[in-house]
């Protein structure tokens, strides 16, 4: 695990920065205009839940683009990209053509394209991982104790 986790490849970091942007600006366009987001989207009887979906969203983007950055791109932050975009997805696909706006199939669309790059990324990270190090060798038993020399 400690080889994947030194493995920082430039195209990981634009993804997750990618992704940060992408769920930032979604994100808090229905906090910010709950009417121009229902206006793209289609009415919500929920302004509330509307807003909570849209300030979880934007955590998720900001921890993201803040990893991206800073160029800590972990296992554990692409794990939470792709199950975040294909969640996402999956709502989108279940819902949308029964009872909100079909402009959830273009969500559906890019949060694949997501899920995919995380994905590849994810194969290259596995592919590349390294050897790891040979646990230590001890010179005494009181070494392999844990004992002070």
């Amino acid at each position: 695990m400690e080889a994947i986790e030194q493995l920082k490849p430039k195209h990981t970091r634009s993804l997750a920065v990618t992704q940060g942007v992408f769920y930032v600006v979604t994100g808090l366009w229905p906090i910010v205009h709950l009417r121009s987001f229902e206006a793209v989207t289609g009415p919500k009887p929920e302004g509330w839940l509307v807003k909570t979906v849209g300030a979880l969203i934007t955590v998720i983007g900001g921890t993201l683009l803040t990893a991206g950055l800073r160029r800590r791109v972990s296992p554990e932050l692409m794990l939470l990209a792709a199950g975040s975009a294909a969640a996402l997805a999956a709502v989108d696909l279940v819902y949308s053509p029964q009872r909100v706006s079909p402009v959830y199939l273009l969500d559906a669309l890019a949060e694949g394209v997501l899920v995919t790059g995380w994905g590849v990324a994810a194969t290259h990270a596995w592919k590349h991982r390294g050897v790891p190090l040979p646990p230590p060798r001890y010179t005494s038993p009181e070494d392999a104790a844990g004992f002070p020399t």
